[in-house]
């Protein structure tokens, strides 16, 4: 649930040619010069109020603190878990940086406040029970103190697979799993191996055997439309020209991150006029 508030009252119906204002049921008043509505607009209301009828609405436990997740807006890893209480959430809410209520300190304390590798929160949700938060952020560097991306980097399933053996391996979506294993094989073309080389190293040392497969993966998903075929084949397709795709920005050294980046800097802008200024 996104951070919001609009209280609602029963407006009342004004008659301008008249000298009455009417209810909505049927009791009339003398109208004289005051403009009555008692429907406040968010502009009525203090920025402070609407915080503080905010932090009001959340479920504190009986510390006084909920639990507080950061994730990336772009690739939406988790980045870190800690705690937050009413002041914590209301200095992230007006600084726009993650911000934490230590436990062991007793204290706030803003995430990158000595590394600075802070999180610049773009929006904060609550759950539907309203008793725990996400930094929804863009983190300015490695998140965990350990130095990793984020602070989640132990697999279970690993753990079971070889307890002896300690590996580092972020928790991934799907998209960035697979980027993950196109950049190893990106990675390996540089050494020698023997054996036939997987498709993805073929793509990775043949650009025109790449751009050709990205031109013909589209004009197959484009026909999934123009013959109106199943949805299942248009997804399948659709992965197709994702996945060369992203062979294509592994070659580039472009991350989707930054993809998804200008993406969602986009959501604002009208997409004629977004064309135009690359244009200019």
């Amino acid at each position: 649930m996104t951070i919001s508030y609009s209280p609602c009252f029963r407006p009342l119906k004004v008659f301008p040619r008249s000298n009455l204002i009417r209810s909505s049921g049927t009791q009339t008043f003398k109208r004289y010069n005051v403009v009555a509505c008692t429907k406040k607009s968010n502009e009525d209301i203090s920025l402070g109020a609407k915080v503080d009828f905010l932090l009001d609405n959340v479920k504190w436990d009986d510390k006084g603190l909920a639990v507080a997740i950061a994730q990336n807006v772009d690739t939406g890893a988790v980045l870190m878990q800690g705690f937050a209480n009413r002041e914590a959430l209301s200095t992230t809410i007006s600084s726009r940086k993650a911000t934490f209520y230590s436990r062991s300190r007793s204290s706030l304390w803003t995430k990158g406040e000595t590394s600075n590798n802070f999180i610049n929160v773009f929006d904060v949700f609550l759950d539907c029970d309203r008793d725990s938060i996400i930094y929804l952020g863009k983190p300015d560097g490695p998140t965990c103190h350990t130095g990793s991306e984020t602070c989640y980097y132990t697999s279970v399933d690993e753990i079971l697979k070889n307890p002896e053996v300690e590996k580092n391996e972020l928790a991934m979506t799907t998209l960035y799993a697979l980027e993950s294993t196109i950049n190893k094989r990106k990675a390996e073309t540089s050494s020698s191996s023997s054996g036939k080389p997987s498709w993805t190293k073929r793509l990775l040392l043949d650009d025109k055997l790449l751009c050709s497969k990205i031109r013909e993966e589209a004009d197959e998903l484009c026909r999934t439309l123009e013959e109106n075929e199943d949805k299942g084949r248009t997804a399948s397709e659709m992965a197709d020209v994702l996945y060369h795709a992203m062979v294509l920005l592994s070659l580039r050294g472009v991350k989707i991150e930054e993809v998804l980046q200008v993406l969602r800097q986009r959501f604002s802008k009208s997409g004629i006029e977004e064309k135009n200024s690359r244009k200019s």
